[in-house]
């Protein structure tokens, strides 16, 4: 599997690339900035971009994804629940769409992407579990979890989201959307060590911990 995770934007934004060594076919994780950036890095690393995933429907992680998608051709994926929104940034009626739901696979080449619903961040926030990599957009960062205080956040429904990522395995490698801990990326173990949101126990020290009680 080709991985790369790229820097893009002025608000500390990762992109990520999922290739197939083999078919050359790649998918593009949340095409928010920079469009000619991710174009040239996939040039370089000889892909081609067929498939745009997009992990929630904020703008810094989708509005790119029409100027993409109209210059490489690509699909975009998105959950079922982020569609109204996410669709609203593309501008071209062409441009093939596809909903998700939990446990959907994606496949790039032989590679197989596993969508992991994690609402919280908003309703459709998604994971994306590829081999040992989990990238997770704006839900779990490095030492730290995405925001609930805006439209569509939920702060009981992010706790629910992330006691299920806690059943994976602790050497899961995380990849989150932005570059906000101290670290561009950890593993789901470090996570249960060292960030205190992924650290509680119960839903009661997670809710006062984000200041709802």
């Amino acid at each position: 599997m080709i991985f790369n995770q790229i820097d893009v934007g002025p608000m500390q934004n990762f992109v990520y690339f999922i290739g197939d060594e083999i078919s050359k076919e790649a998918a593009v994780i949340d095409a928010g900035w920079d469009v000619d950036k991710i174009i040239n890095t996939a040039s370089q690393s000889k892909l081609e971009i067929k498939k745009i995933i997009l992990t929630h429907s904020h703008f810094d992680h989708v509005q790119g994804v029409s100027e993409l998608a109209d210059k490489i051709s690509a699909d975009v994926y998105f959950h079922e629940l982020e569609s109204n929104s996410i669709k609203k940034h593309i501008k071209n009626g062409t441009i093939k769409t596809i909903n998700l739901k939990d446990n959907d696979e994606i496949n790039v080449g032989k590679i197989k992407i596993k969508v992991v619903h994690t609402p919280g961040h908003t309703l459709g926030s998604i994971c994306l579990l590829a081999e040992n990599k989990l990238l997770t957009g704006d839900t779990l960062f490095v030492g730290a979890i995405g925001r609930t205080d805006l439209p569509g956040g939920d702060a009981l429904k992010l706790f629910e989201s992330l006691q299920k990522l806690k059943k994976l395995d602790d050497k899961t490698e995380i990849y989150p959307g932005h570059d906000y801990g101290e670290t561009r990326f950890s593993t789901i173990g470090n996570e249960k060590k060292n960030n205190p949101y992924f650290m509680c126990k119960n839903k009661e020290e997670f809710m006062k911990l984000v200041g709802i009680f």
